[in-house]
């Protein structure tokens, strides 16, 4: 067995701003995994919120790579074994979630199988966010149009400190029908958030994300909000669950926090217990890491795997985004 990963850069399909800044590339990582003439791929995102760069994630990669092919030398040869190696020899984060999911991909192919469909049920469709970056509120206005327009059925609005109330209503104007949710990114300090809360009541918002930084969560028990408030930076592994509890009411399950589906199942079951209901989530990336969600898509009220709409190119085979749905 063999496991090599390279850094691919690929061109945003238009800029993309989100609070912390604007984008014009993604930049990923891909796995691969060669055994027996069969070839296993698992992608990751690296982030800077995160302390990741493409350069931290593929050292990561090769120190777990040189581990896991000594393991599997002697005998471990099982891609279930080797999961939960990997899962005591990296922290959760992109690294650990590429190779996970190429040990994934290696299981499925090594039976003939296709990842993540003959391993999981999936229904036929799945209603996905299509997301409105940061403009002005003339452009993210438009923006909603043209997305309910080709069939959009949920809307995920970016925002900043800036013309909160006014970029939410002018999006809610364009698409008076569909379900919206908001993503503030952590940028909301200094902010009468009940005030805030109360106003946004009027357009029918199912949830807020993380509207401080993870570092205030604290102060989410003490503030009213008639919205559901969904963490996003502040959840990562099982282990955060039990410090949310009463602070909000969603978890947003993203494979590039929690480092790989393999912890994602994990997290989906307990953060279910607990009483949160769910979110599946994605940085930027193509179709090949889309696909390795899906298990928690299908889980989740709210799915955000709009990332390949946003790129200037994607993988064969390309998963098919139409009318607001990822049809599988």
């Amino acid at each position: 067995m063999k496991i090599t990963a390279e850094p691919i850069t690929i061109a945003m399909q238009t800029p993309f701003r989100i609070s912390r800044g604007s984008r014009t590339e993604c930049h990923v990582v891909r796995v691969y995994i060669e055994h027996n003439g069969k070839r296993a791929q698992g992608e990751c995102t690296p982030y800077p919120r995160y302390g990741e760069s493409s350069e931290s994630v593929l050292a990561q990669i090769q120190q777990a790579a040189s581990s896991l092919e000594a393991a599997f030398e002697r005998g471990m040869t099982d891609p279930e074994e080797l999961r939960d190696q990997l899962q005591s020899l990296l922290a959760g984060g992109a690294a650990r979630n590429a190779v996970d999911c190429a040990l994934w991909d290696l299981e499925a192919k090594q039976n003939n199988q296709q990842f993540p469909n003959s391993m999981f049920e999936l229904p036929a469709q799945i209603i996905t966010a299509m997301t409105v970056s940061i403009g002005t509120v003339e452009a993210m206005a438009k923006q909603a149009r043209d997305y309910v327009a080709n069939g959009a059925k949920l809307l995920k609005v970016k925002l900043d400190q800036d013309l909160i109330v006014e970029r939410v209503r002018a999006v809610r104007e364009a698409a008076p029908k569909v379900k919206i949710v908001l993503d503030a990114n952590e940028a909301w300090t200094g902010i009468n958030l009940e005030e805030l809360f109360i106003q946004l009541t009027e357009f029918d918002i199912a949830m807020i994300e993380q509207p401080l930084p993870q570092d205030h969560d604290a102060s989410l028990a003490h503030i009213k909000h008639p919205i559901p408030l969904c963490a996003d930076e502040s959840c990562h592994t099982t282990s955060q669950l039990s410090s949310l509890l009463g602070k909000y009411e969603m978890v947003n399950i993203k494979l590039d926090k929690t480092g790989g589906l393999t912890e994602a199942l994990v997290l989906a079951e307990e953060a279910q217990r607990l009483g949160f209901t769910l979110m599946s989530g994605c940085m930027l990336g193509t179709s090949l890491a889309m696909r390795a969600a899906l298990p928690i898509a299908v889980q989740s009220e709210v799915v955000d795997l709009d990332g390949p709409v946003l790129l200037g190119q994607d993988v064969s085979p390309a998963l098919t985004y139409r009318d607001g749905m990822i049809i599988l």
